[in-house]
């Protein structure tokens, strides 16, 4: 049956695996199965990275839900075959070398399988409210994310917390 077939959208605070979403999406229809995992890096911006943490609003979830529902909209009519998503972004204290966000897609063909896979992934850095804590070696903090400020980072990892 053509159309999108979301398998996983989901914020998590354990691991997630690449293979884990590979698998889920794989299919005898799937010409292609593309993926992407976004890891924890060891420096950026010229300083050592000890460790992330990630917070994530309470509209994180919707907003994530939202952008696949759009996704599918405007990439669903050129779709002849089923194209599966797996997708998921991590919430918590993260170490080096852990994925952050991990996303999978199988289609017929390759183009599409990249297509969908890179759109998703430039959505989600760009609109989904998820913050990143970075913790560098020389004991300085710095958020990075779609908050316009670090106050409004904060506004939300405490808001996360007291739930």
């Amino acid at each position: 049956m053509p159309g999108f077939d979301l398998v996983l959208a989901e914020l998590s605070e354990d691991p997630i695996s690449v293979d884990r979403a590979m698998a889920a999406v794989e299919g005898n229809e799937a010409g292609a199965v593309v993926s992407f995992s976004g890891v924890v890096r060891n420096h950026d911006d010229g300083k050592a990275v000890d460790r992330l943490s990630y917070s994530a609003h309470p509209t994180a979830q919707q907003v994530l839900n939202d952008v696949l529902a759009e996704l599918a909209a405007e990439h669903g009519a050129w779709t002849e075959h089923p194209v599966r998503i797996w997708v998921a972004h991590r919430v918590g204290v993260l170490r080096i070398g852990d994925s952050a966000l991990v996303c999978a897609v199988s289609a017929a063909h390759r183009g599409q399988a990249f297509d969908v896979c890179s759109d998703l992934v430039d959505r989600i850095k760009a609109r989904v409210p998820i913050w990143k804590e970075q913790f560098f070696s020389d004991g300085t903090v710095e958020w990075v994310g779609t908050a316009s400020n670090p106050t409004n980072a904060f506004q939300a990892s405490v808001t996360r917390n007291r739930k």
